[in-house]
């Protein structure tokens, strides 16, 4: 199982009591594998598989999980998300209250965060530090989670129960091995949203494009 990686600002912004991953485990894994290996089977996959996905439709609000044990790709569910605010488009600032949208890593397994249990998420990963210094941009903001309960600022809030099957399953696979893809809306099914920030940002219809062609691994 992977050790949550920490920094001491992390530390002492976030931590808010002494649990473990292990106790986490020892607290749920038997219950969330009740729930989530029926899933695995009829995915045809064993569990843990050796890779993850996570892609984060925004207008849909949903959560879909993939998993791979080599090149293919299978769909294994999809969770509601309860609470992640903004529109469609990228976060550009601190404060702005965006979801991010691009492809990240999982960097640091959270046991106690105050929204049950959380994942932290790259961002701002190179791509939006590679914009942000063409455009002059500085303080892009951080802290970008999906966690439990139903309310968020910037974040993707999944649920308690939702969040331990990711949670669980994430410690299993291993943080280097799992994908998140957060895009505006399904772009699998329909072009993107034209909002705001995609008339505004040059950058935005070519990182749709890349986005568009990465979800053509993840098709049922």
């Amino acid at each position: 199982m992977q050790e949550p990686i920490q920094s001491q600002t992390y530390v002492s912004k976030l931590r808010v009591g002494t649990k473990t991953i292990e106790n986490v485990h020892e607290d749920i894994e038997e219950t969330v594998l009740a729930r989530l290996l029926p899933h695995y089977k009829k995915a045809n996959l064993a569990f843990p598989p050796k890779k993850l996905c996570f892609i984060v439709l925004k207008a849909e609000k949903i959560l879909e999980v993939w998993g791979g044990n080599g090149q293919d790709w299978r769909f294994i569910r999809s969770y509601p998300v309860l609470g992640a605010s903004g529109v469609a488009g990228p976060k550009l600032r601190e404060g702005d209250r965006q979801v991010p949208e691009g492809i990240y890593r999982i960097t640091w397994l959270h046991p106690n965060s105050s929204y049950h249990l959380s994942m932290k998420l790259n961002y701002p990963n190179e791509y939006d530090h590679q914009q942000a210094n063409r455009e002059r941009r500085t303080q892009l903001g951080g802290d970008i989670f999906i966690h439990g309960k139903d309310l968020s600022i910037g974040c993707v809030a999944i649920g308690d129960a939702s969040i331990e099957d990711l949670f669980i399953t994430v410690s299993k696979v291993g943080i280097n091995n799992v994908k998140v893809i957060i895009v505006p809306n399904d772009l699998r099914k329909k072009e993107p949203i034209k909002g705001e920030y995609y008339h505004r940002l040059p950058w935005l219809k070519e990182l749709y494009a890349e986005l568009k062609t990465e979800l053509t691994n993840y098709c049922r």
